[in-house]
């Protein structure tokens, strides 16, 4: 019975499923059809009817999705035999956001060639929203370079103006008669906050609604990197990738080992973990809601060990040149590792870094220190032999060395005549370990060594008044609270007659404001090299610079170095003996170009040729070496010729075949910066018939104005020229008794004279003076001299005899003979008044 039942009831099924082929409609669909959404998604979900179940091959659903009863998206679904009778489930997301739109779902079956009845599911916005209208999507998050349509519904009993984002209007498209749409690229990413869609009315008197979303990135992070402090935890640390600009509410979340990680925006995460030697995998993960990242670093955090920094740093010992340096470990678990420590040392902007080794390393010894010097230090370490990381430095602690006698001076010498300055560098303040009370100088021959002392205070030099024909050594210490530093020697040679040494002398230039010196080696430089400069002028400054011996160059910088000033450099070998003078050089450290108006121009007209000359250049107006000169004519402002030289000792340049006329000669020095020192002077050249003539005429005018100077002046002065050159003789006043006068003595001598070529021996004439008494003469002690013409008549002397007491001389003498021609005698009358 049972059997008969079965059958028939199959007969009935293959009866209704031939029924039902014949009408391409399957019993076999979805039920319980529901419909979620959020935002732009639409969350669809469906059973299968129990008449699926007896399905044996892949059941297909097919899903239509309409906005606004518009089909928009087609959608098949498979399930297979094995999942048939479980629930099913969809998601859709739209390019329009929900609010706008009326969004429905259409959903059947298709098994083979039959499908199942449409079933239809439908959302639709908020009657609220209809009225109210607002911007759509909002406060959503979109990631810069998506495509995004945002669409306005209008409240009700208004008109449509226009949209924008951030004040850029785009295209809009109509969806209803109250919802508007408008599709945008978002390029950038919206900063400082989100950005706002706006949609405006056409009555701007209502408010317009507006929606504010954030368009960001997804998260970036890229790097991890996890190491241990102390071994009982783990901290990574990764590069964070470009700010997303999602705003706080979806702000990107980090998990390490699938914990989350709390203050992981700082691109670091701390977690408590056993760590084991082996490497292994640490995972962290970055995620916000436009995206996710997940990176991993594979290590034995055992070989990773970043150390935390020194604690408690002091110097324990401290003495003039080292100290003894301590620290301690916060973590115990140091004192048992192999570690390294640089220790940083500072002083005057000079930093000096030394490692030190050794097991829980915790103090070091620093030698090679400054006395009396100020340092400050601090420590860092690592773990050996794994490189890994520096820890962060200590704090720094800052301690004094204890004073010690100065160091060796740095001698030199300079010797001018019988004068040696002795110079020292002033020693600084990391040499003098302490104030420097004086200086001690001491010198003595080198064949007796009975040294001299003298003691300079305050001062670089000491000036010796030595032999320079006799060698000499010369000390120098510095002596400060603790002591005498060790004597520096530098010994003075005899040198020349004239006190000087002599050699060669080159040219040099500089460049970049110094002076790079080369020489040849010398078999006798056992010290090194000497190498000193000054002005050429006034080497009253005296630098010098020591070079290590095996070297034969030095580039010379001194603050002293002016531009266009010649400088003196002198190379010197350092012997045990005194230095032996190897060559000197003269040069710029920079030439500059000379000032114009350099030269005393003169001109000379040989003929058709004109010579114009100079004198020497002084040295202190020469800024640059002077090459040579070079000499330029103009006529009518044009250079009609030129002549030059480049014997520097040049004092004259000719310019051959000019014509007459006027010229400008223009005179220049050849430097290495070009021409310079221009000196002008004008020249008119003549005829020579001309010239000789002018000669000739400027010379008897001259001659003529002298003359007459010498007449005008005589003229004037005659009556004292007559009185000094031909003064008057007063005659005698004689009366006829003058011989036969009573009590009167009468002298008379007569000198015959035969000849004019008989010598007249006369050393004096004598006359005595004649007082005038009313015109007459007295006749109380007279005396008169007469002269025997040829004739033989007696003659006064009337001539040259002066009122007072003249004496002639016998060259008056015989310039009186002259004057009267032949004077054949001479007499002379004494006539004495007696009463």
């Amino acid at each position: 019975m049972i059997r008969w039942f079965l059958l028939f009831s199959l007969f009935c099924k293959s009866t209704q499923d031939a029924n039902g082929q014949e009408n391409g409609v399957s019993h076999c669909g979805p039920q319980n059809l529901t419909l979620t959404s959020s935002d732009l998604m639409i969350l669809l979900t469906w059973e299968d009817e129990p008449s699926c179940s007896t399905l044996h091959d892949v059941l297909i659903y097919e899903l239509v999705f309409l906005i606004e009863d518009k089909t928009v998206d087609n959608v098949e679904v498979a399930v297979t035999p094995e999942q048939i009778g479980s629930t099913h489930s969809w998601n859709w997301t739209s390019h329009l956001a929900l609010e706008c739109a009326s969004h429905s779902v259409r959903l059947r079956s298709r098994y083979k060639n039959q499908t199942s009845p449409w079933k239809h599911e439908q959302t639709s916005p908020e009657i609220k929203t209809l009225q109210e209208g607002g911007v759509f999507p909002k406060d959503r998050v979109f990631e810069v370079g998506s495509t995004v349509t945002f669409c306005c519904v209008l409240p009700e009993g208004t008109l449509f103006n226009k949209m924008y984002l951030n004040r850029f209007e785009s295209n809009t498209t109509q969806i209803s008669n109250q919802t508007y749409a408008m599709t945008v690229r978002l390029k950038k990413a919206a900063t400082p906050s989100c950005a706002i869609v706006n949609c405006e009315l056409s009555d701007r008197n209502k408010r317009s609604p507006r929606a504010c979303v954030y368009i960001g990135y997804p998260p970036g992070d890229r790097d991890l990197q996890c190491e241990t402090r102390d071994l009982r935890s783990v901290e990574c640390h990764w590069n964070l990738g470009r700010e997303t600009h999602v705003g706080q509410k979806s702000k990107t979340i980090y998990h390490l080992l699938g914990r989350e990680c709390v203050n992981a925006f700082k691109g670091e995460c701390k977690m408590n973990v056993q760590v084991d030697a082996g490497e292994r995998n640490w995972t962290l993960t970055a995620e916000n809601q436009l995206g996710k990242v997940e990176l991993t670093d594979w290590a034995d955090l055992t070989k990773r060990v970043h150390m935390s920094p020194p604690e408690q740093l002091k110097a324990s010992t401290v003495n003039a040149r080292n100290i003894t340096l301590e620290w301690v470990w916060t973590e115990p678990l140091y004192y048992n590792l192999s570690l390294i420590c640089q220790v940083n040392i500072n002083h005057s902007e000079t930093n000096t870094i030394t490692e030190k080794f050794g097991v829980g390393l915790h103090f070091v010894v620093l030698n090679d220190l400054i006395p009396h010097w100020t340092y400050d230090v601090k420590v860092r370490c690592r773990t050996t032999p794994h490189f890994w990381k520096w820890s962060s430095w200590s704090t720094g602690i800052n301690f004094n060395t204890k004073g010690d006698v100065p160091d060796a001076l740095d001698v030199w010498r300079q010797v001018t005549g019988n004068h040696v300055i002795i110079l020292w560098k002033m020693p600084l303040d990391n040499q003098s370990h302490g104030h420097i009370k004086d200086y001690e100088v001491t010198w003595a021959k080198t064949a007796d060594r009975k040294p001299n002392r003298t003691k300079v205070h305050n001062k670089d030099s000491a000036e010796l008044s030595l032999d320079t024909s006799e060698e000499y050594i010369v000390t120098v210490t510095a002596r400060n609270a603790y002591g005498s530093s060790s004597p520096s020697t530098v010994v003075i040679p005899s040198l020349n007659p004239d006190g000087t040494e002599r050699v060669n002398t080159s040219q040099i230039i500089g460049s970049n404001g110094s002076i790079s010196l080369f020489w040849s080696a010398s078999p006798t430089a056992s010290c090194g090299y000497i190498v000193d400069w000054c002005r050429t002028l006034e080497c009253s400054n005296v630098e010098w610079l020591k070079v290590a011996p095996g070297k034969t160059s030095a580039s010379i910088f001194s603050k002293t170095f002016t531009a266009g000033v010649r400088y003196s450099f002198s190379v010197y070998a350092c012997t045990q003996e005194a230095p032996v003078l190897l060559e000197r050089k003269e040069g710029y450290v920079h030439e500059k170009s000379m000032e114009d108006n350099l030269f005393k121009l003169k001109f000379k007209q040989q003929g058709s040729d004109v010579v114009v000359s100079w004198d020497q250049i002084n040295l202190r107006k020469q800024s640059a070496f002077i090459r040579g000169y070079v000499l330029y004519c103009e006529a009518n402002n044009k250079i009609i010729n030129n002549v030059s030289t480049d014997n520097t000792d040049a004092t004259s340049l000719k310019v051959e075949n000019l014509s007459i006329g006027s010229y400008k000669f223009r005179l220049k020095a050849k430097t290495t910066d070009g021409e310079c020192g221009t000196t002008e002077i004008a020249a008119t050249l003549d005829s020579q018939t001309d010239t000789t003539v002018s000669s000739v005429v400027i010379c008897l005018v001259t001659v003529f104005v002298v003359l007459s100077l010498i007449t005008v002046v005589c003229y004037r002065h005659w009556a004292c020229i007559k009185q000094k050159v031909y003064p008057p003789i007063p005659k005698p006043v004689l009366t006829e008794k003058w011989f036969t006068s009573q009590g009167e003595n009468h002298f008379l001598r007569v000198d015959q004279h035969h000849s004019e070529g008989d010598t007249v021996n006369v050393s004096e004439l004598h006359c005595n003076s004649v007082a005038l008494e009313n015109g007459y003469i007295s006749q109380e002690n007279m005396s008169f001299c007469f002269f025997t013409n040829s004739k033989g008549l007696l003659q006064p002397a009337t001539e040259n005899i002066h009122p007072t007491t003249t004496h002639f001389h016998p060259l008056q003498m015989s310039h009186l003979s002259q004057r009267h021609h032949v004077l054949h005698s001479r007499v002379c009358f004494v006539i004495r008044h007696t009463t």
